[in-house]
């Protein structure tokens, strides 16, 4: 299959990208390289995914030629590129530029080729508000301008489905961490703390905080699980997560548990719109993309932290 990966260089479709690329998939990955956080972190992904024969390539949605892009004619389109997260130094126009306008400049883009991609569209447990504890079936409620965006860039490419224009799902994820977990998430920033003497910066709060934390090789299994779903994935959306829940109390401790370290804790003002609790109701995932992640809290953060020694600390 040929297969365009937006976001490549991004933490979950740099993932996506490498599972695709190890399935035999044809990969197209494109990126912007945003600065909003460490350009070298997302350039050292691509490196990675350059030792797998993926080329990365610098690519804006919301500017580039995507007429020629999209006619390279592919079979799947798997798009991460977002603005991400609910930080207050990003603007209300940053969250609509990349997540809004760019997705519909990539589906009037789409519109104009005979030949249409089934469409992946990457979501959010944003999108829910709050309390991200229903089912796909329930309205969301978003409190952010993230999760606001991030469902309208969801509605656009699920109203393109139902007027026929393209074959295509919407998958929402939930909390994910794992190796390449960006800096300003919270266990690569709780690892870096731990390692490197440094007081974590904990939102006023959060330690109460209930979440559906997913190890990444969990969602990358529901995602590309839709390339042999397509007939009963097309016009529906989903909920890729854990559902065990475990607070940010709790993730604390295990990070000092397997670094034999405890983690000096600095509160900080609470953000808004932060989500006070998410549980993925993934029945309808498991019914129809027979969707079943195992990976326990412990066992993930193993992996994180054995991947920030190596790749943060040593630099390999």
């Amino acid at each position: 299959m040929k297969i365009l990966v937006t976001g490549a260089a991004g933490f979950i479709g740099s993932h996506t990208a490498e599972r695709l690329s190890d399935m035999g998939h044809q990969l197209t990955g494109v990126d912007n390289f945003s600065s909003y956080y460490d350009v070298s972190l997302k350039e050292m992904n691509a490196r990675d995914l350059a030792k797998k024969g993926v080329e990365v390539k610098n690519f804006d949605l919301r500017t580039g030629d995507l007429k020629t892009l999209m006619a390279q004619g592919f079979d799947f389109v798997f798009h991460f590129a977002a603005q991400p997260g609910i930080a207050q130094s990003s603007t209300f126009e940053d969250y609509l530029d990349n997540n809004v306008l760019a997705t519909r400049r990539l589906m009037d883009a789409i519109g104009l080729q005979n030949k249409k991609p089934f469409f992946v569209n990457i979501a959010t447990s944003s999108i829910y508000g709050l309390y991200a504890t229903m089912s796909e079936a329930e309205a969301p409620k978003p409190a952010s301008w993230y999760g606001v965006t991030k469902l309208a860039a969801e509605q656009l490419v699920m109203a393109n489905v139902r007027r026929g224009l393209l074959n295509g799902t919407s998958l929402r994820l939930y909390s994910v961490y794992g190796p390449r977990e960006r800096p300003d998430k919270l266990y690569t920033r709780l690892i870096d703390c731990g390692l490197n003497d440094k007081a974590f910066p904990l939102f006023d709060g959060s330690r109460a905080h209930l979440r559906s934390f997913t190890y990444v090789d969990d969602i990358v299994d529901g995602i590309v699980r839709v390339i042999e779903k397509t007939a009963v994935a097309d016009g529906e959306i989903f909920n890729l997560g854990t559902e065990e829940e475990n607070s940010t109390e709790t993730g604390i401790s295990i990070v000092e548990e397997l670094l034999n370290k405890k983690i000096v804790i600095r509160t900080e003002p609470a953000r808004p719109g932060d989500q006070s609790r998410t549980k993925a109701n993934i029945d309808k995932a498991r019914r129809l993309l027979d969707y079943n992640p195992s990976t326990s809290l412990k066992e993930g953060l193993k992996h994180q932290i054995a991947w920030f020694k190596e790749k943060m600390i040593t630099g390999g």
